[in-house]
């Protein structure tokens, strides 16, 4: 079963993220706190939105899927990204990330999304091939590009002092 997240799943989805970051080789990079995930899930103005994926049998807990609206300057419309995805190791093979992905499509139709994009890790062979027979298109001549930390403060540190600045949202 795929349902829309509620507040009283946020342990699992910090639990899950914490699982996925670990498989991703990246565990000391998670660092969301319950409390940041409750506030940009279902604060006053949510950063993103999660389906969850039970088992049928049990209800456990066994996948989700974080989300949030874009937007295409080609197309003039909104579309969706994937921020995760993940089904746990022992659910793996029972169709629960298809479903996830299923849900999300269905999502974009229902709002006119004309785009639905996320981005897999290179040496992720199992996922990749895992979303190629679905239809997925590929796109090997992006290059994502990522500003953080030091970096990212040094850069803002020469923005115009006069600078307008936009609320965060």
């Amino acid at each position: 079963m795929i349902r829309a997240a509620t507040v009283d799943d946020i342990a699992e989805i910090r639990a899950m993220i914490r699982e996925l970051a670990e498989y991703e080789r990246a565990a000391e990079q998670a660092r969301a706190t319950e409390e940041q995930l409750r506030d940009a899930l279902f604060g006053e103005h949510p950063a993103a939105f999660a389906l969850i994926a039970e088992d049928d049998e049990t209800r456990q807990t066994v996948g989700f899927a974080l989300w949030f609206p874009r937007f295409s300057t080609w197309t003039g419309t909104r579309g969706m990204h994937l921020e995760d995805l993940y089904v746990r190791s022992h659910a793996r093979g029972g169709g629960h990330g298809k479903d996830l992905l299923a849900s999300l499509a269905a999502i974009c139709e229902q709002n006119g999304y004309e785009r639905f994009e996320w981005w897999v890790l290179a040496w992720n062979e199992p996922t990749i091939d895992f979303y190629t027979s679905l239809g997925v298109e590929l796109l090997n001549e992006w290059t994502v590009c990522r500003l953080s930390g030091e970096p990212l403060k040094e850069l803002a540190a020469r923005a115009p002092a006069d600078l307008n600045q936009t609320p965060a949202l």
